[in-house]
């Protein structure tokens, strides 16, 4: 090779590196220092579901390894024609849709009380917050003790009152199971849906609430026209994030009832729950997880938009 040839690889050599460096001093930056970050994601959290999605096309039954392998779309078409999976369907529909809009009326009920500036509200917050900080098992042990058949205190407080005439077995009733759990879960959730609520009323301005009153406006008037457009973001974050959380953690109604008795209290994640831990069937149990994924995601997509209160 000449020296002339050389010295025009060189210069090429020197170009591409140039080219480079300046591509990554101007636009790769911001992406490299996302690596980590898009790392994480990926370990914590797109292999996870990419394995339980891929999972739920597999039989996959500890107790009878054999019949183990590719399914294809049978675990579906089995939970089609699974009477159970339908129960625990509208069941899943009361739990979440009847929870959340009694939490979040009376999460407002609550926030609106404690929204003043009166004396003696800073300690009041804190006790109306202290039942979100119960872990989940304490609740259900602490409510299973007061509402027990024979000991329990509620029972003893309404059959004085007169509101009962015998001992009942809220758990034990299929009338009443559901309902008495998601009484227990109003108790431990609620305070969620006043603390978002009223962090969303203390954000708006002093300037606005003023406005109004010198305005004339009534208590009900302020409400509808300045508090509740103003908090609607956090209404909807906080109404999609509790829809989240009822659907998928079924721990209140695993203690308190067992999806019990019968399929009167069973949902969805219970029954998945069940399905892979008592019947070791994780194909199948992958399969109801992957429906109440698409489910959710439909649910948070359309809610959303429809609000119009954030951008999707």
């Amino acid at each position: 090779m000449t020296a002339a040839g050389a010295a025009s690889i060189d210069d090429r050599s020197r170009g591409i590196r140039a080219r480079l460096s300046a591509w990554v001093d101007g636009r790769a930056w911001p992406y490299l220092f996302l690596v980590p970050a898009l790392l994480l994601v990926a370990v914590a959290i797109l292999y996870p579901l990419a394995s339980g999605i891929l999972l739920s096309f597999h039989n996959a039954e500890l107790l009878r390894p054999a019949r183990n392998g590719f399914v294809g779309l049978d675990n579906f078409a089995e939970l089609l024609d699974d009477p159970v999976a339908w129960t625990a369907l509208v069941n899943t529909l009361v739990w979440v849709g009847g929870g959340v809009l009694i939490q979040l009326a009376v999460g407002l009920g609550i926030a609106l009380l404690l929204d003043g500036r009166y004396r003696g509200v800073g300690p009041v917050r804190v006790l109306v917050f202290l039942p979100w900080f119960l872990p989940s098992v304490v609740v259900a042990h602490m409510w299973a003790m007061m509402l027990d058949a024979r000991f329990g205190v509620i029972n003893d407080i309404l059959a004085r009152i007169g509101l009962i005439d015998t001992q009942r077995s809220w758990f034990a009733d299929p009338a009443t199971a559901l309902l008495t759990v998601m009484v227990v879960e109003l108790w431990w959730s609620v305070p969620f849906f006043a603390l978002f609520l009223l962090a969303g009323m203390q954000s708006i301005p002093d300037d606005l609430v003023d406005a109004t009153r010198v305005d004339g406006a009534s208590g009900l008037q302020r409400l509808r026209y300045l508090t509740l457009p103003f908090i609607q973001p956090v209404i909807v974050v906080a109404v999609v994030l509790q829809v989240i959380r009822l659907t998928n953690a079924p721990d209140l109604l695993n203690i308190l009832t067992g999806g019990g008795p019968g399929r009167a209290s069973m949902t969805l994640s219970l029954y998945a729950y069940r399905t892979a831990y008592q019947k070791f069937d994780f194909g199948y149990a992958a399969a109801i997880s992957v429906v109440l994924l698409i489910g959710l995601s439909i649910f948070a997509v359309v809610y959303i938009r429809r609000s119009g209160a954030v951008d999707v």
